[in-house]
């Protein structure tokens, strides 16, 4: 994309782009029926963008109602699969091709380098739902063994209307996480993105509908959690709820649905991922980038973010000086420069979170190696500078709570074992990485690491055909990606044909 001016004014960017903020529902853009909107800021700045409609539980009834007359009399559950996949590649087509603007949305509403948003996030976005796509018409039923005289059929039916809830660090990428599998298994959607960052979501309506979804298939709804997001927790006519954010959260959306109608609830909470570097790791280079993206990338705020660096007492001093050196690419600065590295923090209350997390845990004693301060207070943004803390003890504050942040907690280990037990030693378990040289110790050790993903030499969540979710507080009920999350989103029927006697 063409490289955007860090200078550039972002209410005239916004002009330019035609920012979306109305509600999508049923095929159209509307007002919410109230008029309530809310403020999305700029992190960068401090400063406000656009004013974004606040769906009501009026507006929700609405959205439902349209995805569930799109089950129940629509085309989409009853297209042909090879035709759903059609039209949903038509879709990730549409979104390639609107790319730039979608990555310049959700920098300005998110505080993501405009680097990541254009070359990571965006082609990611449109891998994942091609993906899925492609998955439409691929999925088969069975037929069980039942003698001459029966015929049974194991099959798979859509859910029916589904919602989903997404979080504000990655509102695209995890908007395809939810759209893909969703839309191609035959059910409808309603959308809920995080208060923070609605625009790029929102536009998704509008290309959805372009590339010749039916109405009421694809449904986006705004609004903050308490509102919007409860309204679609309780509703009586959602038959799946699958949400991805903080883990206080997720245990409010069982509640919903236990008071409910007993919806199924997917949940993709929080993390608190560890990295274990054994004595035999190879190449500490390519150990230290690991470790700083695994902390640094999306300034830190990724519930898979390798936060707790477990490193053998042997290395340790070696592998952090590295650390130290590879930290200064990592740039801190304005998310519209190309340059940038590290953007702002979502918002002024998470920024002050972060601040509190480094002030106590100095307190409490563990040694402050680099980092622990704002950045560009001047801009009126929200900017953290990358962290890392030696000398954590397995049982402080911040070696146990998820900061969401670009803070690392530095532990060391003596035995392997000793490494393993202290790596499972969180309630959280949806991610892991561990560094050897060693087959024999990388197999044992991922095998006995508590978590949904363990990456081995390396730190990556997977991609569209591995299933991503977590153990314990991280979440329960299903996955991401890959076939699992078309599994998730059907009921399995049992049809049993009875022949008559031979």
């Amino acid at each position: 994309m063409t490289a955007p001016n860090p200078s550039a004014d972002a209410g005239a960017l916004l002009a330019a782009l035609g920012a979306p903020t109305k509600l999508w529902i049923g095929g159209s853009a509307i007002d919410a029926t109230d008029a309530t909107t809310m403020t999305t800021v700029n992190p960068a700045t401090g400063e406000p963008l656009a004013e974004i409609a606040v769906a009501s539980a009026d507006d929700v009834d609405a959205a439902v109602a349209a995805a569930r007359a799109a089950v129940a009399t629509g085309p989409w559950p009853r297209l042909e699969p090879t035709e759903r996949r059609r039209l949903l590649l038509r879709f990730a087509s549409l979104v390639e091709a609107n790319a730039d603007e979608l990555a310049m949305l959700e920098t300005l509403e998110s505080g993501k380098p405009i680097h990541d948003t254009s070359t990571i996030d965006l082609p990611e976005t449109v891998a994942c739902l091609r993906w899925h796509a492609e998955m439409a018409d691929k999925w088969h039923d069975q037929v069980a063994p039942s003698g001459p005289g029966a015929v049974s059929m194991i099959v798979r039916e859509p859910i029916g209307v589904v919602a989903a809830v997404l979080p504000w660090n990655y509102p695209l990428m995890m908007a395809a996480w939810k759209i893909g599998p969703v839309l191609a298994t035959g059910n409808t959607l309603v959308l809920k993105p995080a208060e923070e960052t609605s625009m790029a979501t929102l536009r998704l309506g509008e290309l959805a509908s372009e590339a010749g979804l039916p109405d009421g298939v694809l449904n986006i709804v705004s609004g903050p959690g308490e509102v919007t997001g409860r309204a679609l927790g309780e509703h009586p006519d959602v038959d799946c709820v699958a949400f991805t954010g903080s883990t206080e959260v997720g245990r409010m959306f069982l509640r919903y649905a236990a008071d409910s109608n007993l919806k199924r609830v997917l949940l993709e909470c929080g993390g608190k991922s560890p990295m274990v570097v054994m004595a035999d790791a190879e190449d500490l280079d390519a150990v230290a980038e690991a470790a700083c993206e695994a902390i640094v990338w999306n300034a830190g705020q990724n519930c898979s973010a390798n936060s707790r660096l477990i490193v053998h007492r042997s290395i340790a001093d070696d592998l952090l000086a590295r650390m130290d050196e590879v930290m200064h690419s990592w740039v801190v600065g304005d998310p519209l420069d190309p340059e940038t590295r590290v953007g702002a923090i979502i918002t002024e209350a998470q920024l002050d979170r972060m601040l509190g997390y480094v002030e106590r845990a100095v307190e409490a004693g563990a040694v402050l190696r680099r980092g622990g301060r704002r950045l560009r207070a001047e801009s009126g943004g929200w900017f953290m500078e990358p962290t890392i803390f030696d000398d954590v003890d397995p049982s402080a504050e911040l070696a146990c709570d998820e900061v969401f942040g670009p803070v690392l907690a530095v532990t060391r280990f003596d035995h392997a074992d000793e490494a393993i037990d202290l790596a499972n030693d969180t309630p959280y378990g949806l991610h892991a990485s561990v560094f050897t040289s060693n087959v024999r110790t990388a197999h044992l050790a991922a095998n006995r690491l508590r978590a949904g993903t363990v990456s081995v030499n390396t730190y990556s969540e997977g991609n569209a055909a591995t299933p991503f979710g977590g153990y314990g507080l991280s979440g329960f009920g299903g996955r991401d990606n890959g076939l699992a999350s078309h599994e998730q989103y059907t009921e399995t029927k049992t049809i049993w044909l009875d022949l008559g006697a031979s």
